[in-house]
C-alpha cells in the first residue's frame, strides 16, 4: 500500500520545483527566448535576405523553427511545474488525477510534476491508429499502381517512378534489395525490365519506312541476346558472306 508523503519529503519537492521553475525563467530571460526577439535582419547582419543564396534563408528559418520548439518544451515544462505546485496548494499534490490513489514517493522524486500514477500514466499508452495516408497509399504507387490487375498494362504511377528514378537517387549499393548489383543502374526498381520494348528483338531489329528493308543493328541487347543463346546466330555468318562480296 502506498503511503502519502512526509511534510519533509513534500516541502523538499517544493523547493526542487521553485527551483527548476527559477531555472527555466531564468535562461529563457537570458538568451532572448531562444534568440526569437531579436529580427530575422538582426539574426543574419542583413539588411534584406534578397541577395542572398535561398540556403542561407533556409538555415535561418531552420533555426527559427528549432527555436520554437524549444521555446515551447520550455513553456509545456514550466506548465507542469506550476501546476504541480498549484496542486500542494490545494492538498492534491501527490494523489492521481485518474484513480485517486497515492503516486509512489520514488516515481515524485524521479518525476516532481507527475500527475498520475505510472498505471495510468497517458504518455504510456501506444497509439492504436494509423495515419490514414496509409490506406490511401496501399498499395505500393497508392491507387496509380495497376500491376496487380491482370488485365492492365498501362502506363502508371509505378512507371513514372521508375523514369524519375532513373535520374538517380539517394540510395546507394548498400542499401539496395538486391545485394548482387554490379552498378547504380541496377538498383532500380525492376532494373531488368525491358525498356522501350517487349521481345529483345525488337531493340535490334529495325526497318525502313516501307518495311522491306530490314537490318540489324548490333547493339549491346543484341550481343547479350546472342550469349544469352535465345536467337539464332547464324545472322553472324551473314555479316561475314556480306563483307567478302
Amino acid at each position: 500500500m502506498t503511503l502519502p508523503l512526509t511534510e519533509e519529503r513534500l516541502q523538499s519537492l517544493r523547493r526542487r520545483l521553485l527551483r527548476d521553475k527559477n531555472d527555466i525563467e531564468q535562461r529563457t530571460r537570458q538568451n532572448g527566448h531562444f534568440g526569437l526577439t531579436n529580427a530575422y535582419r538582426e539574426s543574419t547582419g542583413e539588411l534584406s535576405g534578397i541577395d542572398n543564396h535561398p540556403a542561407d534563408a533556409g538555415t535561418e528559418t531552420f533555426e527559427r523553427g528549432k527555436d520554437v520548439a524549444l521555446l515551447e518544451n520550455e513553456a509545456f515544462r514550466l506548465e507542469r511545474i506550476e501546476a504541480a505546485l498549484r496542486r500542494m496548494d490545494t492538498g492534491e499534490y501527490g494523489r492521481c488525477a485518474a484513480c485517486g490513489r497515492f503516486i509512489p514517493a520514488e516515481r515524485l522524486e524521479a518525476l516532481p510534476t507527475a500527475i498520475y500514477c505510472l498505471e495510468h500514466e497517458p504518455r504510456q499508452r501506444e497509439k492504436e491508429g494509423r495515419p490514414v495516408e496509409e490506406t490511401f497509399l496501399h498499395p505500393p504507387f497508392g491507387r496509380t499502381s495497376l500491376d496487380e490487375r491482370g488485365d492492365q498494362n498501362g502506363f502508371d504511377g509505378e512507371d513514372a517512378w521508375q523514369i524519375v528514378e532513373s535520374w538517380g537517387n539517394s540510395d546507394s549499393p548498400a542499401m539496395a534489395e538486391d545485394g548482387n548489383i554490379d552498378d547504380y543502374g541496377s538498383m532500380a526498381i525492376e532494373s531488368d525490365e525491358n525498356d522501350g520494348f517487349v521481345e529483345p528483338l525488337e531493340s535490334f531489329l529495325a526497318t525502313d519506312i516501307t518495311g522491306r528493308d530490314i537490318s540489324v543493328v548490333r547493339n549491346r541487347a543484341y550481343h547479350r541476346y546472342l550469349a544469352n543463346r535465345e536467337g539464332d546466330p547464324l545472322l553472324e555468318p551473314d555479316e561475314s558472306a556480306d563483307e567478302q562480296t
